[in-house]
């Protein structure tokens, strides 16, 4: 039998994947008011549609799960349109789309909230850094540690972020449990300090996360959805006394459901200088999880080969690489040189550094 790379198609659930180079999350701050996706939105992931998947930007299930100026929703009727719009179009070009399902918690500001109201949290632990409210800087908050009456709230909004996604024609969904927003913060220790049900022990802490896999589960099937977790991630503030357990438990509990994958992102470079911890990723957590892995961080075409040729993932999900080569599976087809990303225009309005990256042959 041949050893298994990039190219190799992939069956994920119900779905006839072309190949394993996944198009990762990637917030953009480019939707319309009312966290509205628009045309250049519907452009820009047209552009990438030959990703064997595409995941979408994180997208807000709820009006208090913003933290970012201008990242899209999908809690009203306006939102459903707009990413109808988007769906369609990478369809029409073969391609297949998730999209990722997100709370920030914590990692709001009062701005963004109705009313002024604070963010909410699993405990009222303020995160070091500041966010950006749209005008300025500023340091984040103290968040107000949610009830335990609230939490079947919380999980009503992803239910209905769910139903929504089926409505505007996404393929399925992913679960965004990672890099410090608010299901992550229920898992981990350094953010979760509770005495209910949802806290102390990892099963406790891990409860979140699995009641909103079944919920999510109950309205795509679980072979349509897929989770991200972070294990080693730092960003947002975040740690855990014991990230092997915590997320070898968490995986290990959800194989029940039988999910379309798992994505795993491992600790890149940048991520150690900055203090993260390696040791805990994709290849330590490979024997808890029964389904197919998803990675990203970091990888080249020569390391995703690898790791899928050693069986540590299924998938590879491209970050930088598919911001700056919406062709980026073809010039890897090819080895092609690849288009430098422009940082300065990651998050700025307009087309610029969004959808004018040259395309092989244009």
């Amino acid at each position: 039998m041949s050893r298994s790379d990039l190219f190799t198609p992939l069956q994920l659930g119900p779905l006839a994947l072309p190949n394993r180079i996944f198009m990762a999350p990637l917030t953009r701050c480019r939707a319309s008011e009312g966290h509205v996706p628009n045309e250049l939105n519907a452009e820009y992931y047209t552009q990438r549609a030959s990703a064997g998947l595409i995941i979408s930007e994180a997208t807000s299930v709820s009006p208090s799960g913003y933290g970012y100026p201008s990242t899209p929703g999908i809690h009203t009727a306006d939102q459903v349109a707009g990413w109808k719009k988007v769906t369609d179009a990478v369809h029409s070009k073969g391609g297949h789309i998730f999209l990722q399902l997100w709370h920030v918690g914590r990692i709001s500001h009062p701005s963004y909230q109705q009313d002024g109201a604070l963010p909410v949290a699993p405990s009222a632990i303020k995160p070091k850094g500041q966010v950006f409210t749209g005008a300025s800087m500023e340091e984040y908050v103290t968040p107000r540690a949610l009830e335990t009456a609230e939490i079947p709230g919380i999980i009503a909004e992803y239910v209905h972020g769910a139903e929504l996604a089926k409505q505007a024609g996404f393929d399925g969904v992913e679960i965004h449990n990672a890099n410090g927003y608010l299901l992550d913060q229920f898992l981990r220790t350094g953010t979760n300090q509770r005495g209910d049900l949802y806290g102390g022990s990892v099963a406790n802490r891990a409860r979140l996360t699995l009641e909103v896999t079944e919920a999510v589960s109950g309205v795509w099937g679980a072979d349509r959805v897929g989770i991200r977790f972070s294990p080693a991630g730092i960003f947002n503030d975040m740690h855990d006394d014991n990230p092997l357990e915590t997320f070898g438990h968490v995986l290990r509990e959800l194989n029940r459901f039988g999910l379309a994958y798992a994505h795993i992102t491992q600790v890149t470079a940048q991520d150690i200088a900055h203090g993260a911890a390696e040791g805990v990723g994709p290849k330590e957590l490979r024997s808890a999880w029964n389904g197919k892995i998803v990675s990203a961080g970091g990888f080249t075409l020569e390391s995703g080969n690898a790791a899928i040729a050693e069986g540590w993932a299924d998938a590879i999900a491209f970050g930088v690489p598919f911001i700056a080569n919406p062709d980026l599976p073809e010039r890897f087809r090819r080895k092609a040189p690849l288009n430098t990303a422009d940082e300065s225009t990651f998050y700025s309005p307009g087309g610029k550094g969004y959808t004018d990256y040259p395309m092989l042959n244009s």
